[in-house]
């Protein structure tokens, strides 16, 4: 009878052995803090590309912790990214995660005015002061609704924005337009990423500061 590992654990902790094996010589782009981030998206995809692909810029891992150490809210672009993120590690830091492209009232407005959900979501989420960080895996139009906020300086510049949404129209392209901003900021160049991408990332940096049981 085959042996495997049951401990999840366990199974974690020998999938990032592996990875790090598997990185090789491009373990040596990462730091201490980065490191972590990125080893944690391989091992949400099994794709050793993000290695080549992934950006931190304008120092975005420390501004980040800095805002969930202070106790935040996460504005993300999917109920997939709330669903996938740690309630209780975020609650440890006193964070909340939330999305508004089901509400009833982003949605009426959206199809009002014929613009996405995501637009109208982030223009609202955008507003609240308490929201700090956001994680936009999916929409490039709430990336683009972001930036264009921030140019008009209608609302405080975020103390970190996740970009990484996926796709064939605007993906890309809104992704490489975030970085003339100069805001704490980490992408996925190029067309991949998503929600669970999104959410590694923000995981990532979590468990940076907040040691889980068994790990």
């Amino acid at each position: 009878m085959n042996t495997y590992i049951k401990v999840p654990q366990d199974i974690e902790k020998r999938s990032f052995e592996i990875i790090g094996e598997e990185l090789g010589n491009k373990i040596n782009k990462f730091d201490d803090t980065t490191l972590p981030v990125i080893k944690r998206v391989i091992h949400t995809t099994a794709d050793f590309e993000y290695a080549d692909l992934i950006e931190f810029m304008n120092d975005a891992i420390n501004s980040g912790k800095e805002a969930l150490k202070n106790g935040c809210k996460i504005y993300c672009d999917t109920n997939m990214i709330v669903n996938g993120a740690s309630k209780m590690v975020l609650s440890k830091f006193n964070c909340e995660a939330y999305c508004l492209v089901a509400d009833s009232e982003v949605a009426k407005e959206a199809k009002e005015r014929g613009v996405t959900r995501s637009i109208v979501g982030m223009e609202k989420a955008a507003k609240d002061p308490s929201t700090k960080i956001f994680l936009i895996g999916n929409a490039p139009t709430a990336l683009y609704q972001l930036k264009e906020m921030i140019e008009r300086n209608e609302i405080e510049r975020p103390a970190l924005v996740v970009g990484v949404p996926v796709g064939f129209v605007g993906a890309a392209e809104s992704k490489e337009a975030f970085k003339s901003l100069g805001i704490p900021y980490i992408t996925i160049n190029g067309r991949k990423g998503g929600s669970t991408v999104a959410v590694s990332i923000l995981h990532g940096i979590l468990y940076q500061m907040y040691q889980r049981e068994g790990f």
